[in-house]
C-alpha cells in the first residue's frame, strides 16, 4: 500500500504536519507496513513559509513592519543571498490573525505591513520575490503596499487619501512616484491562494470580505471601491488586470502588486506542489490513495485552493483522492463530480465544535482507519 499525505492545516486546531500524524495513525490501524510519504504544502496563504522551508533551507530575516492598522510588530521572510530568491508570507504583516476581532474592519486596515517586508527583501539584494498571498485582515487592492513604494491616492480635490478599503470608491488620482523604489532588474511573483477576479459577484469583497469584519453596507462600498480602483488604474496606468483569475487574491492585493510593482501570477498550489515534489512524486510508482483535507471544506474550495489542486493532479494520474476535513460545507455532488474518491466530515454534529477542536487528531485517525477498513 502506498499513500500519500498532502494535507492543509486545520485552523486553530491541528497543523498540517498534526493532520499528517492523525491520518498516518489511522492508516497505521489498518495497514501497518503501508509506505506513506508525507508532503509540507501551502496555497500560498497563511503556513506558506513553513512550506517552502520544508523543503529550501533560507535564511529568516525579522524585520519591523506595521500590521494592518498601524502597530509596528517584527514579521519574518525567506531569504536565499545564493540564488537572490525571497519568500514573503503577507499574513505575517497583514494577517487576519494579527487582529482581535474587535479589530478586524477592512475598511480601516491596509497592507502596507507587506510593502515594507518587499522593500527590505529588495535592500537585502533579493532579485525574485514570491509574496505568499492569503489569511489578510484587507481589503486595500494593494493601495497599502504601493504606497510604501511612493504611489498615492488622492480624491477628486487632489487631497491624499489613507491607502485603507474605506478610500477605494473615493480615489480620483493615482499617482506614481517620480522614482519607484524597486529597480527593473527585481521580478515580483504574486502567489495567489484563489482564483477570484478583482471584484464581482465572486470578487475580494463579496466572497470575503464578510469574513474579515465586513458589514453587508461595508461590502457593497469595498466591492463599488475596488471596481473603481481597476478603472482609475486602467484610464491613469493603463494596465487593465481586475478581471484576471487570482487578482482578487488577499482583499486585491494581488492586483496591487501586478499593477503598482508589475508582478505577475502564479498559482500557490501549483508553485509549492512543484517545489515539495509532489508532481514528481506522482509519475512514480503506482499510488494507491492521495489523503489531503482542510478544516473546512466549503464553495471557497472550489475556487484554487490546496485540495483543488492535490486532486487535479491526481486525477490526472488515476489516483483516487480523500479529503478530510472538520466540517463541509459544499454540496456533496459538487465534490463528487469534481473527482473525490470521498470526502470525511470528522465532526460529530451532536458534539459541539469545541469538542471537535480538542480531539480532532482521534477524530481525524478514527475516520482514516474506518475509511480504510474492509467492508462487511
Amino acid at each position: 500500500m502506498r499513500i500519500a499525505l498532502i494535507p492543509d492545516k486545520f485552523k486553530g486546531s491541528l497543523t498540517a504536519a498534526e493532520v499528517c500524524d492523525a491520518m498516518e495513525a489511522g492508516i497505521r490501524a489498518v495497514y501497518p507496513g503501508a509506505e506513506i510519504r508525507r508532503f509540507a504544502a501551502s496555497d500560498g496563504g497563511d503556513g506558506f513559509l513553513e512550506a517552502v522551508r520544508a523543503v529550501r533551507p533560507m535564511e529568516v530575516v525579522q524585520v519591523p513592519v506595521t500590521d494592518p492598522i498601524g502597530r509596528e510588530i517584527t514579521a519574518s521572510f525567506l531569504h536565499d543571498p545564493k540564488t537572490g530568491e525571497a519568500y514573503i508570507e503577507m499574513a505575517r504583516a497583514s494577517g487576519m490573525e494579527l487582529l482581535s476581532p474587535g479589530e478586524r474592519n477592512p475598511m480601516r486596515t491596509d497592507t502596507r505591513g507587506t510593502g515594507e517586508l518587499i522593500l527590505k527583501a529588495v535592500r537585502l539584494g533579493a532579485r525574485h520575490i514570491f509574496v505568499g498571498l492569503g489569511g489578510s485582515g484587507t481589503n486595500d487592492g494593494g493601495c497599502g503596499l504601493a504606497s510604501v513604494f511612493g504611489f498615492r491616492f488622492l480624491d477628486s480635490d487632489q487631497k491624499a487619501l489613507p491607502p485603507v478599503g474605506g478610500s477605494l470608491e473615493r480615489i480620483a488620482y493615482v499617482v506614481p512616484p517620480e522614482d519607484l523604489l524597486l529597480p527593473r532588474s527585481v521580478r515580483i511573483t504574486a502567489v495567489y491562494d484563489v482564483n477570484n477576479p478583482l471584484w464581482g459577484p465572486q470578487g475580494a469583497a463579496q466572497v470575503y470580505a464578510a469574513q474579515k469584519g465586513a458589514s453587508p453596507e461595508d461590502i457593497q462600498r469595498l466591492d463599488a471601491g475596488l471596481q473603481n480602483l481597476e478603472e482609475r488604474v486602467r484610464e491613469q496606468l493603463g494596465i487593465d488586470a481586475g478581471h484576471l483569475p487570482g487578482a482578487g487574491a488577499a482583499g486585491g492585493t494581488a492586483f496591487g502588486l501586478k499593477c503598482f510593482l508589475g508582478a505577475d501570477f502564479t498559482s500557490g498550489t501549483d508553485l509549492v506542489l512543484r517545489l515539495n515534489g509532489f508532481a514528481q512524486y506522482l509519475d512514480g510508482p503506482k499510488t494507491d490513495y492521495v489523503f489531503t483535507g482542510e478544516g473546512r471544506i466549503d464553495t471557497q474550495t472550489l475556487n484554487g485552493k490546496l485540495i483543488q489542486g492535490v486532486l487535479q493532479l491526481a486525477s490526472a494520474q488515476k489516483c483516487p483522492v480523500v479529503a478530510v476535513c472538520g466540517k463541509c460545507d459544499a454540496p456533496m455532488d459538487a465534490l463528487s463530480r469534481m473527482g473525490f474518491e470521498a470526502v470525511l466530515e470528522v465532526s460529530d454534529p451532536q458534539k459541539s465544535l469545541a469538542y471537535a477542536m480538542e480531539h480532532a487528531h482521534e477524530l481525524v485517525a478514527d475516520s482514516v482507519q474506518g475509511f480504510l477498513s474492509p467492508k462487511k
